[in-house]
């Protein structure tokens, strides 16, 4: 009896260790390899600008309550409140030491699209690299470039302040393998070129699902709820449907999103307000022809 005890417990044991190193295998860290940053040249800045903008990086990582020309320091700082902790968004300033400006550029592209961290580390979701993961790698490598020459700031943000179990990094490479994905959240006509610029978009750089898309109990997207509008994060309210079966903007045309991008003013000359301010300020830094496209993109998906 004792030698089938010690069999069975030994069987447990290999059976744990077993299970233990095919869950680290299907849930570690995966940079790309480091190929993929190679033979870029050097960054295109004016286009680092326009990724800068589409990005809506002044939005989380300035200072909050920085006006003007002192939004593009990247000092961080911003408390971002949710069911599962405060967040705090960090320095990404060109700072050596408490910014990214000791940052290779594959560091920097594997934390945009892959979510890992310079330590090799799992990121949190709450920074948007499951929209920035659609990003090119000559997009990823522009935007390095601009933000170097930002002004530096040694500004050290607080750590994140989570209750267990989600102050435990491990557990984001299980939520990684449920939800992070780099595919098409929905199916368009992307043969025109107009649609396609717009999925780019919107559903990369832009990031809207983020918001504009409701989640899960573990913080993931609900499936077939694309841009279907969600409660807002950030307290009171929701985030609204921006579909083509929006009772919102389901009714404006193309041209009048376009405009509304640009101008901040809805077709019934109601101005933009909350969140969405930031988010306006930055579309309307595109050229024309992108907010157009983000346009055709909200008018060709499915209606929710």
């Amino acid at each position: 009896m004792g030698q089938r005890l010690r069999k069975l417990v030994s069987s447990l044991v290999v059976f744990g260790v077993v299970a233990a190193a095919a869950g680290w295998f299907l849930t570690k860290p995966e940079p790309w390899p480091a190929s993929h940053w190679e033979g870029l040249g050097e960054a295109d800045i004016a286009n680092g600008a326009l990724v800068f903008s589409a990005g809506g990086c002044v939005s989380c990582h300035a200072v909050p309550g920085a006006e003007g020309d002192a939004k593009l320091v990247l000092a961080g700082g911003l408390p971002l409140k949710s069911p599962f902790g405060t967040f705090h968004v960090p320095n990404i300033s060109p700072d050596e030491t408490a910014g990214i400006g000791g940052w290779t550029l594959a560091e920097f592209g594997d934390a945009m699209t892959r979510g890992v961290g310079k330590q090799g580390e799992h990121l949190y979701p709450s920074f948007p690299y499951g929209s920035y993961a659609r990003l090119t790698a000559k997009d990823v490598n522009d935007l390095f470039g601009y933000i170097k020459t930002l002004p530096k700031s040694a500004n050290v943000a607080p750590s994140h302040d989570l209750p267990f179990p989600f102050n435990i990094r491990l557990s984001l490479g299980g939520w990684k393998l449920l939800f992070f994905t780099d595919k098409p959240r929905v199916t368009v006509d992307t043969s025109d070129p107009k649609i396609a610029r717009g999925q780019y978009l919107v559903e990369g750089p832009g990031h809207c699902g983020e918001c504009h898309t409701p989640r899960n109990a573990l913080g993931g997207f609900e499936s077939g709820m694309w841009l279907a509008g969600a409660p807002n994060p950030e307290g009171e309210g929701r985030i609204p449907n921006i579909t083509p079966g929006s009772k919102s903007i389901g009714a404006w045309s193309a041209g009048e999103i376009a405009s509304y991008l640009e101008t901040g003013f809805t077709p019934e000359f109601d101005s933009v307000g909350g969140s969405m301010v930031e988010v306006q300020k930055n579309m309307a830094k595109l050229p024309a022809a992108d907010r157009e496209a983000i346009a055709a993109y909200l008018k060709a998906i499915p209606a929710l």
